[in-house]
């Protein structure tokens, strides 16, 4: 249950703003959308700063999506997951695939299901959620394997981004859909 109640689902004010929301989700708002409208500037800045970083960086989106079901299956963010798992899928992950990241504390680095640039993704999640530092030999790997340093700069945002936002969603009970 979340810890404040959801405003409303046919909320209109901020008319300017809930229509912006609307508009990137499709026409409707998302349970995390009815509970940021508590507060409208915050709200403001998480649309326009998730919306770039989900449509908007030259990342492959494979890798963004991976890292985000990465970060929110070690956050135990639920939410999280059930929003981006098909988005992974959609993108051209596989369900072997989130099936094996489910089992995290169990995956294998010689895991086949995984290219030699997704665990190095899936490692750079890994890090930079359970202790923030990142081994210089995990960095390495990892800017080796990307194609530029922008990716790696966007990798590295994407991971803080979505620690950052399955934390909002665990601290607020915010329930799926």
């Amino acid at each position: 249950m979340s810890v404040v109640p959801y405003q409303p689902e046919n909320i209109q004010e901020p008319s300017e703003l809930v229509a912006a929301i609307r508009s990137r989700r499709g026409g409707t708002l998302l349970n995390l959308d009815r509970i940021l409208l508590h507060s409208p500037p915050f709200a403001a800045g998480w649309n326009n700063f998730l919306s770039e970083v989900r449509s908007n960086l030259e990342l492959p989106a494979q890798l963004r999506e991976l890292a985000i079901c990465t970060v929110a299956i070690l956050n135990e963010a639920e939410y999280e997951f059930i929003q981006h798992a098909p988005e992974f899928l959609r993108v051209g992950g596989s369900r072997e695939q989130l099936n094996k990241l489910q089992q995290i504390d169990h995956l294998t680095p010689n895991s086949l299901l995984f290219s030699e640039t997704e665990k190095a993704v899936i490692q750079l999640s890994i890090e930079m959620t359970r202790s923030v530092k990142v081994a210089e030999a995990t960095m390495s790997t990892v800017s080796d394997a990307l194609q530029n340093d922008r990716h790696l700069v966007e990798l590295i945002g994407v991971i803080a981004t979505y620690n950052m936002v399955s934390r909002y969603l665990v601290a607020l009970g915010i329930e799926p859909e």
